[in-house]
């Protein structure tokens, strides 16, 4: 029996089943009043469908979360989502369309919905990179058209990537307009813990933020061919920045500005969650459900046809 033989993936209720355990722990919850008294389950309705007797509400585990007031089966969604979480340099909106045979608009906007829920740093434990005894690393890197792909004499922009990574744990990287200490210091402050050891490269945008870290700030000379020296390297981030860029460039050809962000959440999330962090394809698969609450994504806040059309 392989993974994808469970019955979540195929019958609807099963789906129900499984995902209600991972949000509802300990029992229903209704979502507009918040009680857990007195929930009954509605027979002969739809599946998964609860009645809160305080507040009169019906309501399945889907209100309130990414999947809601969505006509796809939950165990199509658990599909999208298992596809994107044991892909390590993702999956196009395209495959989905064709693996699930739904329309292309439903198929991206289902993979932007689950992008939203993999966003860690809404989750309340998301704490800080790094800490005492602990290396955190800082680089940045631009993604977007070539030059040598440029038509008619335009060439197409690139979009700066910040990303901070703990050597051996997570990895958090945001959009930034552009790669300057006063947009990076309050990044680096908010996100990695003070304690921690930082490595950066030559550049001076760290420099002010470097020297407050109580672990230590050390950096190497690119410019001067200086990649390593001792334990002091920026390899971890660019290792990471190599996996996100074959992603961008091979799986989905062209991202936009407006999503960018969400597409980093994808990425950090299947990054921070490997093999080595402790996390297999079922764990992995688990955490990502358990980010889908409090994070419902309207097809206009996304961007709609227009956003779509641009999208791969």
């Amino acid at each position: 029996m392989t993974f994808l033989s469970a019955p979540y993936f195929h019958d609807e209720i099963a789906a129900h089943v499984l995902v209600e355990g991972i949000v509802w722990p300990s029992g229903p919850v209704c979502p507009k009043c918040n009680g857990a008294a007195r929930i009954t389950r509605v027979r002969g309705g739809r599946s998964g469908l609860y009645r809160c007797g305080p507040c009169k509400r019906q309501f399945t585990v889907k209100v309130g979360a990414v999947f809601e007031s969505s006509h796809l089966p939950l165990n199509q969604w658990l599909q999208i989502v298992h596809m994107m979480i044991s892909s390590r340099k993702g999956v196009s909106s395209h495959q989905v369309m064709r693996t699930l045979d739904v329309q292309y608009k439903t198929a991206w906007f289902a993979t932007m919905r689950i992008r939203e829920a993999m966003k860690e740093l809404a989750w309340p434990n998301a704490g800080k990179l790094g800490g005492a005894g602990s290396t955190a690393e800082a680089n940045e890197t631009y993604v977007g058209g070539k030059a040598a792909n440029r038509a008619y004499g335009s060439i197409p922009p690139k979009h700066a990537v910040a990303s901070l990574v703990e050597r051996g744990g997570k990895v958090r990287s945001f959009h930034v307009p552009n790669v300057t200490a006063d947009n990076l210091y309050p990044i680096v402050a908010r996100h990695v813990h003070a304690d921690s050891r930082f490595m950066t490269d030559e550049s001076n945008v760290y420099t002010a933020i470097g020297r407050t870290f109580k672990g230590g700030y050390e950096t190497v000379n690119h410019s001067v061919k200086e990649y390593v020296r001792d334990d002091a390297y920026t390899n971890t981030a660019k290792g990471y920045f190599s996996i996100l860029k074959r992603g961008i460039y091979g799986i989905y050809q062209h991202v936009s500005a407006a999503h960018l962000h969400r597409y980093l959440h994808e990425f950090d999330f299947r990054y921070s969650h490997r093999i080595r962090t402790g996390y297999d394809d079922m764990a992995r698969f688990e955490k990502a459900l358990a980010g889908i609450v409090c994070k419902r994504l309207m097809y206009r806040q996304a961007g709609g046809s227009r956003a779509a059309a641009a999208a791969s």
